[in-house]
């Protein structure tokens, strides 16, 4: 089959220098003979403008050059269409693309595109809305906003904030519901995922699959901060059990378990961000898998 890739370009994601960019892309895909078109992103968010010119142009491969936020909005879009999806990580955290071991370099995430092969991939929804990656309530999500906030981008910028935040960091009261077990605790922050990290190659979920099926949920309840930083080094370390739904220790300083679908009541409206993009919280969140919601494209 001949293949024709619409390529999407965040012109303003993380720090890279997008023309360079967009010369590369250009040069490797006329090399490897496969035909082409190029596209801007759109601030909006809504690339349903796309979708006839997927049609009219048979497009069979999507590639988006940006981070995560606009990775979620063109495969939330366009995941019914009939394409596949590639990924050139550009942005701040990339935790999708780390994820499937998809590198930042351009050349080498343009040869996976051309040589690699696409699987059917997990996505979930909070309240009904889309996520391909993470999402979180409380610490993360209050960094998210204020590097949101930022014109400086890039990992110096993230990692001050973190530092930052992490200073003054308070906990949010939850309740959590799920395959009828129910329990209320204190957290600094909540993790919802389908990816195994935040971004930058920072594991949070060490045992989380694109493609098993299930959210990995992260829970980092009230501490003292030393005990914080330890169990959080833990963590992201894999030294912390996955625990079973009907067996969770409320108790534990790390809760971790896998599930479906869960439900968070969040009554102090701690903030969220989903992949990594602030959004507007609420009182109460509904998170549910989409089993093999779009091909992505892995080496």
């Amino acid at each position: 089959m001949n293949r024709h890739i619409l390529y999407i370009i965040n012109p303003i994601s993380g720090t890279s220098d997008k023309g360079k960019v967009k010369q590369v892309i250009e040069e490797a895909t006329k090399a490897a003979a496969i035909t082409y078109s190029i596209y801007p992103s759109v601030a909006s968010g809504d690339y349903s403008f796309l979708k006839p010119v997927i049609h009219e142009e048979h497009v069979t491969d999507v590639v988006i050059a940006g981070g995560d936020g606009t990775l979620n909005a063109v495969v939330n879009e366009l995941r019914n269409e009939p394409v596949q999806f590639g990924i050139i990580p550009l942005g701040s955290g990339n935790g999708l693309a780390f994820s499937a071991e998809i590198p930042k370099n351009v050349t080498a995430a343009l040869e996976i595109i051309f040589k690699g092969n696409s699987r059917l991939t997990d996505a979930f929804t909070i309240n009904g809305r889309f996520a391909c990656m993470l999402c979180g309530l409380g610490f993360d999500a209050e960094v998210a906003h204020d590097f949101a906030h930022d014109p400086n981008r890039g990992l110096t910028t993230y990692i001050k904030k973190t530092i930052s935040h992490f200073i003054t960091a308070t906990t949010h009261p939850f309740e959590i519901e799920t395959e009828g077990e129910k329990f209320h605790t204190d957290a600094y922050f909540i993790c919802i995922a389908n990816s195994n990290q935040f971004g930058n190659h920072f594991t949070i979920a060490p045992q989380a699959s694109l493609t098993d099926g299930l959210l990995d949920i992260v829970i980092v309840t009230k501490q003292n901060k030393l005990s914080l930083l330890l169990q959080v080094l833990r963590q992201v370390t894999g030294y912390v059990d996955l625990q079973e739904v009907k067996v969770i220790n409320k108790e534990a300083a790390v809760v971790y378990f896998q599930t479906e679908k869960v439900k968070v009541l969040n009554p102090g409206l701690a903030p969220l961000h989903i992949d990594g993009e602030p959004v507007e919280t609420g009182e109460e969140f509904s998170f549910t898998v989409l089993k093999q919601a779009f091909k992505l494209i892995y080496p």
